[in-house]
């Protein structure tokens, strides 16, 4: 599984991207792929469809981002089904222990939250009369940060060591996570006193932002009607696959092929994004590295074992939208949709597949 792309690394981003690009040596579209996988994240999809109705693109977009072995946020209105999302994913998968879910953890953030309720403390163990250390909630395998942004930013930097590197430090001690980590935050963008909105550095961490949004009249209809069975649903959420299955489908995401012209495309929108006018804030080299990943995925999630140039359409604006600064709101509405439309629309002349 790849690992996260730390800050360390930044003194080389410039070059990262630009060496994938001219000296990968990329192999033929692989034929080795796991064939089960596909069907892996179909009845995975399906199962979480029983209780979060109308809405498979999003789910298919948090398998995605998971897949990717990045961090996702969502952004909506309250009442529109994300943090039921989270658990119902949770229950889908099955722990180290049969029987068992994977470790599934809430956070209510607020105000007063301290960083020792993320990451844990030492308490003094009257028996062994030392202190020990008791792990806090990021301890899991499926972290929900439900309404981040209302807690201060020393409580939002205390996830971002874990986000990265998938670790935490407590005074001298670094202690790791889980192997399969994956946050799913969400932010409620009406209500906005007493909110303290996400820096950069912290968004940058997000591989995808997405709003849930709405169902349409006649599934709004239809959950009026079921709510009690979605309900037993949830509760009687079968697990379909295992923590080993989602880090081996990481692994195999990792595989899946990407043509030279789409990588070039990704280095053509990040570039782009720095020199629009009406961006004053462009992506990083990391923003590209997330796309590829998440690319990758996608094309997993939609049973194939190749990217092509629909999957950029499909997924960039999600995953560099929140990374960048605009300078007015006409840019916001355009700019990088225009970038991406341009680069798929050079793309498509192509003809790649």
């Amino acid at each position: 599984m790849e690992t996260p792309f730390s800050e360390q690394d930044n003194a080389a981003t410039d070059n990262y991207l630009a060496t994938e690009i001219t000296e990968q040596e990329l192999p033929a579209v692989p034929a080795n792929l796991n064939i089960d996988a596909t069907a892996a994240i179909k009845k995975l999809v399906e199962h979480t469809e029983k209780v979060i109705r109308g809405k498979r693109r999003q789910i298919e977009m948090v398998i995605t981002c998971m897949l990717a072995g990045g961090h996702i946020l969502m952004e909506d209105n309250p009442g529109t089904g994300k943090t039921v999302l989270a658990r119902t994913l949770a229950q889908c998968i099955s722990g180290e222990k049969e029987g068992e879910h994977v470790l599934f953890k809430r956070i209510q953030f607020t105000p007063d939250l301290l960083p020792m309720d993320l990451i844990g403390s030492h308490i003094f163990d009257d028996a062994n009369k030392e202190f020990i250390f008791k792990k806090g909630p990021l301890f899991c395998n499926v972290l929900l940060a439900d309404e981040i942004n209302r807690a201060s930013p020393k409580v939002q930097s205390a996830l971002l060591e874990a986000m990265a590197e998938h670790q935490v430090t407590v005074g001298e001690t670094t202690l790791q996570l889980e192997k399969m980590f994956f946050t799913i935050a969400t932010q409620n963008p009406i209500e906005m006193e007493g909110t303290y909105p996400l820096p950069s550095a912290q968004l940058d961490r997000f591989f995808m932002k997405i709003k849930f949004g709405y169902v349409d009249e006649v599934t709004e209809l239809n959950i009026y009607r079921e709510y009690l069975d979605i309900a037993r649903n949830l509760v009687q959420m079968e697990q379909v696959l295992s923590m080993r299955d989602i880090l081996n489908l990481q692994q195999q995401a990792g595989e899946v092929f990407v043509h030279e012209e789409i990588v070039k495309g990704v280095s053509n929108i990040v570039r782009q994004t720095r020199e629009h006018q009406d961006i004053s804030l462009g992506a990083s080299t990391r923003s590209g590295i997330a796309l590829l990943k998440c690319l990758r995925a996608y094309a997993l999630v939609n049973d194939r074992t190749y990217v092509i140039e629909d999957d950029v359409k499909d997924i960039a604006y999600a995953v560099l939208d929140h990374r960048l600064l605009y300078r007015n709101k006409e840019g916001r509405l355009k700019a990088l949709e225009g970038i991406i439309n341009k680069e798929t629309d050079r793309l498509a002349k192509l003809k790649l597949y």
